[in-house]
């Protein structure tokens, strides 16, 4: 199904049954909310939408000079030690603790996407994990069979209709787009280390919060070492892989014929010579 040209009617439930008026008339309206509060301006043309649009490139490639200096001279680092030096045993149980603290977005995303049965499974790995597995340490919901998701704004906004616009790099944050920047408050709000900060005092709140940064640094070390083994533009490279990924997680992996499509037609190989079609894998 071609999520872009989804309506209120179209939302079901996991169950196969239409999604309720109540879920209509808030889809509704945050999606109104949104777009009154993103710049006309950032909504890409026509003869955009098919590609990356990208008209703030010479910003962007500044935004992404300067966070690329930060991490080099800071993160990385740090993200190596830890890395080289803490087991994995430890390092396992700490990146379950972070994902589990930030999976209510996950859980609030299936909800607004009208994917009803996988919410409910959301709502009940979260509880599992929170409660048996010690605050998220262990993973004992995915032992019982309830699997791990994907869901932000970003993305429920796309399921709702809403195109990509501009690409935007963010200082320090790191790759975006007009769309997906409006999880960032809502992947605040529903963040659990947000809430623990109101209960913790400042010198266990702020290592928790610098710890996290080190865990999702150390997590992107492989792809980050791909970047600069096999990139002739890093800026490009890091841009490409990110809308790709979008679309990956937009579509839940089963993306529309038409991207394949594409894939074949960027290949001049197999323009020029139609039996290379016929044995390509």
């Amino acid at each position: 199904m071609d999520l872009q040209k989804r309506n209120s009617a179209d939302l079901v439930s996991g169950s196969g049954q239409p999604a309720s008026a109540g879920f209509c008339y808030l889809r509704n309206l945050l999606l109104c909310l949104v777009l009154i509060c993103t710049s006309c301006g950032s909504i890409p043309r026509e003869g955009h939408q098919e590609g990356v649009y990208d008209p703030y490139e010479t910003l962007n490639r500044k935004s992404y000079r300067f966070t690329d200096a930060i991490d080099r001279r800071l993160l990385e680092p740090i993200a190596d030690v830890y890395l080289k030096y803490v087991p994995e045993a430890i390092q396992r149980p700490v990146s379950n603790f972070y994902r589990n603290l930030s999976y209510p977005s996950v859980v609030l995303n299936s909800f607004l996407q009208g994917k009803i049965h996988q919410g409910f499974s959301d709502t009940m790995r979260f509880v599992i994990n929170t409660t048996i597995g010690v605050g998220g340490l262990a993973d004992m919901a995915g032992h019982m069979g309830f699997p791990e998701h994907n869901e932000d704004f970003g993305q429920t906004l796309a399921v709702w209709g809403m195109n990509s616009g501009s690409y935007l790099f963010i200082p320090v944050y790191g790759p975006s787009t007009s769309r997906d920047v409006a999880d960032l408050p809502v992947s605040v709000f529903t963040d659990g280390l947000y809430y623990l900060a109101y209960v913790l005092s400042g010198p266990v709140i702020i290592p928790l919060a610098i710890l996290r940064i080190v865990d999702k640094r150390a997590g992107l070390s492989g792809p980050m070492k791909v970047r600069d083994e096999s990139a002739l533009d890093p800026y490009l490279f890091v841009r490409e892989g990110y809308m790709q990924q979008r679309e990956y997680l937009i579509h839940d992996g089963n993306l529309p014929a038409s991207h394949y499509d594409d894939l074949l037609i960027d290949d001049p190989g197999l323009m020029a010579d139609p039996e290379k079609t016929d044995s390509a894998p």
